[in-house]
């Protein structure tokens, strides 16, 4: 999937940003049409009304054909015509006042305007420059994020639970080779880069250098092993889980730098097997593992109060004790005093 990729121009990473303008997508927030219509609508309608007042308080320095004194009205006819560059010429400026005031004021009044008319239009050229900007903007605040490399079933299902855990969409960057799998992406509210995981300048553009956590969700073992050599590479202390077909691949990955490694074909056949005899197992187990529903498991840090105690005498289900970056299981001897540095891994209900 990911090794098929087009090549893209080499030094990605110090690339101007409107270079990168396609290839990384910053969603925007998304408003009614209809709100942004009647907006522009009330603007025109304000331009108007301001150029109408300006005329009409100078309505001295104007003539009108019809030789009366310039009303309101006249005057809101005249900044029609006028902000809509129309012209007719029945009313016009004599005096050095008013045309002054049609330079300063009543001149960039049309421009607004007309900037308003078109405004659409003008969106659609502009975008590639908005684009340029947002893109700026995020490369210099985007810090402590997930990578997640693949949007395929995965790879959804993994933003999935890390949403229903809590992690914000802006945390999350996704890239891929699959343009429609991108798209989807990007209506789902999350940044995305076009391009193979497995060269370094596509993972620099994710700014995987500064991110918390990688998660590779390939189609392919050895893809999988090259995101995770190059992922690693370019950050040594992030966290990166991969998930892989086979289990003879585990090692290749420990020895490439993950930290977890994820064997999806041989998880889901022993799910298929136990609920053969005791499905009711593994109902529990995909309750434990959806986190808006039931039960969760979660982590949290160990409290003053619980410092020197069992875990085992929590009011919590605690399952393990991490400690000093390893998983201990609930039972051994070693856990039996909870540490302050301790972290707990416990079943907890969803909303608590």
């Amino acid at each position: 999937m990911f090794g098929d990729a087009t090549s893209k121009p080499v030094g990605l990473g110090s690339s101007p940003d409107y270079a990168l303008v396609g290839l990384l997508r910053i969603p925007a927030v998304q408003s009614s049409p209809w709100i942004s219509l009647a907006r522009r609508v009330l603007f025109a309608i304000a331009l108007l009304f301001a150029a109408a007042l300006v005329v009409y308080l100078g309505r001295d320095g104007y003539r009108d054909n019809s030789g009366d004194e310039l009303s309101f009205l006249d005057a809101f006819y005249y900044s029609t015509v006028s902000l809509s560059t129309t012209g007719y010429g029945d009313i016009a400026p004599i005096t050095p006042e008013a045309r002054l005031a049609n330079i300063v004021i009543i001149t960039p009044l049309r421009i607004l305007f007309l900037i308003v008319l078109v405004g659409t239009t003008l969106s659609v050229l502009t975008e590639r420059s908005r684009q340029a900007f947002k893109i700026q903007r995020w490369r210099h605040s985007v810090r402590n994020h997930t990578v997640v490399v693949g949007y395929g079933t995965k790879g959804r299902t993994a933003i999935d639970a890390m949403l229903g855990d809590g992690v914000q969409r802006s945390d999350i960057v996704v890239v891929d080779t699959d343009a429609n799998a991108l798209e989807a992406a990007a209506n789902a509210g999350l940044v995305t880069v076009h391009g193979s995981a497995t060269k370094s300048d596509v993972l620099r553009l994710t700014g995987v250098q500064r991110a918390a956590s990688v998660v590779v969700a390939a189609n392919r073992d050895d893809t999988a092993v090259l995101v995770t050599l190059t992922a690693r590479e370019l950050n040594k202390t992030a966290k990166i889980v991969v998930a892989i077909r086979e289990a003879e691949n585990t090692h290749l990955l420990r020895q490439s730098g993950a930290d977890s490694v994820v064997v999806s074909s041989e998880t889901a056949g022993r799910l298929l097997g136990i609920a053969t005899t005791t499905p009711t197992v593994v109902e529990m187990m995909e309750d434990l593992l959806t986190p808006e529903h039931g039960f969760a498991v979660a982590e949290r840090e160990v409290e003053p109060g619980e410092v020197g105690g069992s875990p085992r005498h929590l009011s919590d289900i605690v399952l393990g004790v991490v400690r000093g970056g390893d998983l201990i299981r609930v039972g051994e001897p070693q856990v039996d005093a909870l540490e302050a540095s301790d972290k707990l891994l416990y079943i907890r209900r969803t909303g608590k």
